[in-house]
């Protein structure tokens, strides 16, 4: 019987578009060299070092500085992450809102101090504040670990206190729903754009 929910938060919760953020580092910011590190599902290079924890948020900022346009900010740096980051569909909230009466919601997510602040406006804006919605948040960059490693599913596993039998985990990444489903969680992957209702629904055996 699933007792927990652990969600993806990119990808699943908030909508991403990669190519607008995209365009706002190479037109805003002056940097091109962004296709060396932004990626979809699991970024590469300094920004997934970013995400394990291994560099602070101000030496990322100072790294992308170096090689962008003169007269660049930390804040256009920031304001250029964030463009990755669209919104919550309105349904969706009312969902994790009905779920958090009958389950157990966490979040397990690669993610970095920069973007986490405006994930927090955005869950906050949709009425929804994180810290009231997910029971705990696990942040690969307060971990210093990054999915599809073992090591951070069973900390989950681990930190919701359940067998990993009575956890569901949802991800937009099929490595990394395998990595879960290795870890003895039960997991689907979600394709973004879909209903996540009707996913839910099915994977939990029940109506939503």
């Amino acid at each position: 019987m699933i007792k927990a929910i652990v969600f993806d938060m990119g990808g699943v919760l908030i909508d991403l578009d990669l190519e607008r953020c995209r365009r706002a580092f190479m037109e805003k910011v002056g940097y091109g060299r962004i296709d060396e590190i932004l990626d979809a599902s699991h970024q590469k290079g300094i920004y997934s070092d970013l995400e394990e924890g291994l560099v602070s948020e101000d030496e990322f900022r100072r790294y992308i500085i170096s090689g962008a346009a003169p007269g660049i900010l930390p804040s256009d740096v920031d304001s250029a992450m964030w463009e990755l980051l669209v919104g919550i569909d309105a349904y969706k909230a009312d969902l994790l809102k009905e779920l958090s009466g009958r389950y157990s919601l966490y979040l397990l997510s690669n993610n970095n101090g920069i973007s986490m602040v405006r994930c927090r406006e955005i869950f906050r804006d949709a009425g929804i504040p994180m810290d009231r919605i997910f029971r705990r948040q696990f942040l690969s960059y307060e971990m210093k670990m990054l999915k599809p490693s073992s090591r951070i599913f069973e900390a989950a596993i681990a930190g919701v206190g359940l067998p990993a039998g009575e956890i569901l985990f949802i991800d937009d990444s099929r490595p990394n729903v395998e990595a879960a489903r290795a870890s003895g969680m039960n997991a689907v992957l979600y394709t973004p754009g879909t209903d996540l209702r009707s996913v839910l629904s099915e994977a939990l055996g029940e109506a939503l």
